[in-house]
Formats: structure tokens, C-alpha cells, sequence
């Protein structure tokens, strides 16, 4: 883990910039939701696993111990990615960084959007970001490294 604020942001972008699919398609949501699905076990917590493209749900599993309330983080994370272009980790830790909120820094509401860890950016080479990969459920940083390392082992294996 970072030990400050700008090394945490250059990491986040850094995976931004890595976590790149060079095609994606329906198959390859299931594939990667299960995959995230699997890389949840040890955590033992019941999560959400959301993957969305070009508006259009091709993932969607709750786990048993969720509730509608993970559902809207879900909603909110990926309203974030989808408006800011970023995770929703790296927009709460750069707003953190201002030492603003949301609403001070933007004027979104927090009721809409939601800056903490879990929504990642569903970028293709060559064409820019199409969609989001969220979880919720846990920690946030844990909900953020979870999509990224299930991301880059799914990435390793194509």
C-alpha cells in the first residue's frame, strides 16, 4: 500500500491505464464476473458483482447476506465512473486530497453519486471506456482491489 496521498493516486491511475481489454464481449462479462465471484471467497463477506457495458447489464449477481442497499452503491459507483471516467476509488481519494466533498468539489449530489471504492472504468483499447466492473460489499479499497485483481488475472489468462 501507499504510503501518501500522491503515490495512492499515480498507483490508482497507473492501474487505469493497465487494466485495458483489447475486445469484450457478453462471454467475457460471465467469464470475469465469475472469476471476481471466485477471487471473493476469501473474504468471507456476502458482495455484489455488477459488470456493465454501453449501458446494457451483461453481469449481475448478489450474493446470499445482500441487500437492496448494495444494490444502490452499485448504482452510484458506476454513476461515478461513468461521469468522471475514473474508479470510484481514485475520485474519492483525489477529492479527499482537496479536502472537499463531492458536492463542494463538483456539485453532484451524494445521494447520486458515490466516491468510494468498488467501480472500475470497462475500458477497450482504441476506444475508451464502455462500461463499469463494481462490487459491493466490502471494505471499500477492498472492493476497489478486488475488481483490479481479478481485471489483471482475467487479462493474464486471454
Amino acid at each position: 500500500m501507499c504510503v501518501n496521498m500522491s503515490d495512492l493516486l499515480q498507483e490508482l491511475l497507473q492501474q487505469e491505464q493497465s487494466c485495458v481489454f483489447d475486445k469484450f464481449s457478453n462471454d467475457d462479462a460471465l467469464k470475469l464476473g465469475l472469476l471476481i465471484l471466485e477471487n471473493a471467497k476469501p473474504y468471507n463477506r456476502p458482495i455484489v458483482i455488477d459488470i456493465n457495458l454501453a449501458g446494457h447489464q451483461l453481469f449481475h449477481f448478489a450474493m446470499q447476506g445482500t441487500t437492496p442497499d448494495n444494490d444502490e452503491w452499485v448504482a452510484r459507483k458506476n454513476k461515478t465512473v461513468r461521469r468522471f471516467g475514473h474508479s470510484s476509488y481514485y475520485m474519492g481519494r483525489y477529492i479527499a486530497s482537496q479536502n472537499k466533498t463531492l458536492e463542494e468539489k463538483y456539485y453532484v449530489s451524494e445521494q447520486e453519486y458515490a466516491v468510494h471504492g468498488g467501480s472500475f472504468p470497462l475500458k477497450i483499447n482504441n476506444v475508451g471506456n464502455v462500461g463499469t466492473i463494481t462490487v459491493s460489499g466490502l471494505a471499500q479499497q477492498d472492493d476497489h482491489a478486488l475488481v483490479v485483481n481479478s481485471i489483471t488475472q482475467f487479462l493474464g489468462k486471454q
